[in-house]
């Protein structure tokens, strides 16, 4: 069954990877060796698809200090065309659209469908619109979904969902509802380490969307394994929200990895015990933000745990 077919039936679950493009000045074989040991580690999984992430800067989102430096990579189009050559499956490919304008975007929809064969797009937007500059011909998030969505290609168009913004005077039920109103099919989660602001977010979708008598989008969570402090301090300079007790918990067990899937999978069966996971899509989209062999490790580690819960609860 295609990626396609099962983002849009609701009794399907979909599990994907993420993972991001190798760096900037990455050499040729320095590029095909990562994709090979992507390859060598996601092959026997049950995968759906691949994620593979716009890495941005979003040093202008907080004050706080970028725990690790920022190294741009390697076009996103093309990493996601080399692994959907080299595994088959269909690569959801994130792009920043926050300093565009209508001609560069047209021009990149263009170039991604003809050159990349691109099909499937997560759209996102400024992380914030402190310190940061937009130029007044750059479209707004809802433009540029909307030329994609008109684009004759035919992309299929996903959005972010971000729980920890879900919260007066700004309602990210209702802006996931516009978002699909401009085109958008289906939204992938932040990072969820924290059940309740997750929850809070998808009852009141649930809820929103039955009252204006639309029709839910699938929302893909994601999870991410942490096994030391720096990692969760990136995490938490990322905008995960990670209750204090979750992170003692995690950093003061005898083995951290093995914590954070477990309360991983207690937060996904909290999750999942609402009365919404009845007639809401879900799915699972399973990644590591850290470059530790042994975080990278655990992510498989967590998609096995996490699509075993999924499918006790289906």
């Amino acid at each position: 069954m295609s990626i396609e077919t099962k983002l849009f039936d609701p009794t399907q679950p979909v599990l994907l990877y993420g993972t991001t493009p190798p760096r900037a000045s990455a050499s040729a074989e320095d590029i095909e060796n990562a994709a090979s040991k992507l390859i060598d580690r996601v092959q026997a999984l049950p995968l759906d698809g691949l994620v593979v992430y716009d890495v941005q800067d979003e040093s202008a989102r907080t004050e706080e200090p970028r725990p690790f430096p920022f190294l741009p990579t390697i076009d996103t189009r093309r990493y996601s065309q080399l692994l959907h050559e080299r595994t088959g499956l269909p690569a959801v490919n994130y792009k920043y659209v926050g300093q565009m304008d209508a001609a560069s975007w047209q021009a990149w929809l263009d170039q991604s469908a003809g050159q990349y064969g691109i099909r499937y797009l997560s759209l996102v937007g400024l992380p914030t619109s402190r310190n940061i500059t937009r130029p007044p011909e750059a479209l707004l998030l809802t433009g540029a979904t909307q030329m994609a969505a008109a684009h004759p290609s035919g992309f299929t168009l996903g959005g972010v969902a971000i729980a920890e913004r879900h919260q007066p005077p700004r309602s990210e039920s209702v802006r996931m509802i516009e978002k699909a109103a401009a085109g958008c099919q289906f939204f992938i989660s932040q990072a969820v380490y924290s059940p309740a602001a997750t929850i809070k977010m998808l009852e009141d979708y649930t809820r929103d969307c039955h009252e204006r008598g639309v029709v839910p989008r699938r929302i893909i969570l994601t999870f991410t394994p942490c096994g030391n402090p720096r990692t969760m301090q990136f995490m938490k300079w990322l905008g995960i929200a990670i209750p204090p007790s979750t992170e003692q918990a995690i950093l003061e067990a005898a083995s951290p990895l093995a914590k954070s899937i477990e309360l991983c999978c207690a937060n996904l069966k909290e999750i999942l015990g609402q009365n919404y996971a009845k007639t809401l899509p879900l799915g699972l989209n399973i990644e590591s933000v850290s470059i530790r062999k042994d975080e990278i490790d655990a992510s498989i580690d967590l998609f096995h745990a996490l699509r075993e819960v999924l499918y006790q609860y289906a």
